[in-house]
């Protein structure tokens, strides 16, 4: 299979709702992510999608739509809801709903609920408006790899197994929407992101985090599987160990191997000059650039070393997870 990049425009909307419709998976960029795109009405589509990432079976998708659709023929909607909507969307926030039925049951691994998202981005707006149909769209990448936030990311990964990648130039966010299921009292956070807790809990009042069962049924994506991961080795270091992180650096320089590090800002000067990449100063900024450095590092090292930034609250519950599962959980 032939895999174009094409930019965004009628001509390879018009090729990408032809895709989508006769059962096959277009890349689309978002503000988080690229996301892999198929038709959720449809158990073959869906299914296509985790053939193509390598996905287990297990692991729920999350339904793309633009922000005039009428959700009250996918879920089931409460009060507060509607009221995170009005604040927050489109943007990073998907919101995971009693489902109505109407879509594929393969995209919820055969659960109750159904996870939408309205993104931001004028190309996926443009992209969801052309095809005009609720779309199941995980990240663009192969399963358990670092997520793309770059159309030439996604074709590294997918290049002959997917025949069209929409490119909407880099994405901003940089890490996934912030999951938060919205079916009982209050809503519950089941992964975090650029949308945090504190300002879910100011518009509607209470905002809890899942805390679960690691045997329970997966209800959202990012809630289990190891993700993230470069191709080279990692080793990470809490903030408060950049002295250890420094001497495992250098222990790994002397053994002969290529290394580099990952730290913010502040850091950058403990390593030798044009080994450290540079995550930025702020939780924003961690999230913008994490994925971008992480596909940098497994281009031009054996190892990468680590360190957590020391800020805490906010958008670095988000951006922790994220490291955490690329370099140090499961590793």
């Amino acid at each position: 299979m032939k895999t174009q990049v094409l930019p965004i425009d009628e001509e390879s909307l018009a090729e990408a709702r032809r895709i989508l419709l006769s059962g096959g998976c277009v890349a689309f960029p978002t503000e988080t992510v690229y996301g892999l795109g198929a038709d959720a009405r449809s158990d073959s589509a869906v299914r296509t999608i985790y053939a193509v990432k390598g996905r287990p079976s297990d692991n729920p998708l999350i339904v793309h739509v633009h922000k005039e659709y009428d959700l009250d023929g996918l879920v089931f909607d409460t009060p507060f809801a509607k009221r995170l909507r009005e604040v927050f969307l489109p943007g990073p926030l998907t919101l995971v709903y009693k489902s109505r039925g109407t879509v594929s049951s393969v995209v919820s691994c055969g659960l109750d609920t159904l996870a939408v998202r309205v993104p931001r981005h004028d190309g996926a707006q443009r992209f969801l408006r052309a095809v005009g149909i609720p779309v199941a769209a995980p990240s663009a990448n192969r399963s358990k790899h670092v997520s793309p936030v770059t159309a030439e990311h996604v074709y590294t990964d997918l290049n002959g197994r997917i025949p069209l990648i929409l490119d909407g130039g880099a994405s901003e966010g940089g890490i996934e929407s912030t999951v938060c299921d919205v079916t009982g009292e209050y809503p519950i956070i089941l992964r975090e992101g650029l949308v945090t807790r504190e300002q879910i809990a100011s518009v509607v009042g209470e905002c809890g985090v899942w805390q679960g069962d690691q045997s329970a049924p997966v209800r959202s994506p990012g809630m289990k599987y190891k993700h993230y991961a470069p191709a080279c080795e990692t080793k990470l270091f809490p903030a408060a160990e950049l002295e250890g992180a420094i001497a495992c650096f250098g222990a790994e320089e002397k053994a002969g191997r290529r290394v580099l590090a990952l730290c913010e800002h502040a850091a950058c000067d403990s390593f030798p000059k044009g080994k450290a990449l540079d995550l930025g100063d702020t939780a924003e900024m961690f999230a913008a650039n994490l994925y971008r450095l992480l596909r940098e590092a497994e281009t031009r090292c054996d190892v990468l070393i680590a360190v957590e930034p020391r800020a805490r609250g906010g958008a670095m519950a988000g951006v922790l997870n994220r490291l955490r599962k690329a370099c140090g959980e499961g590793k």
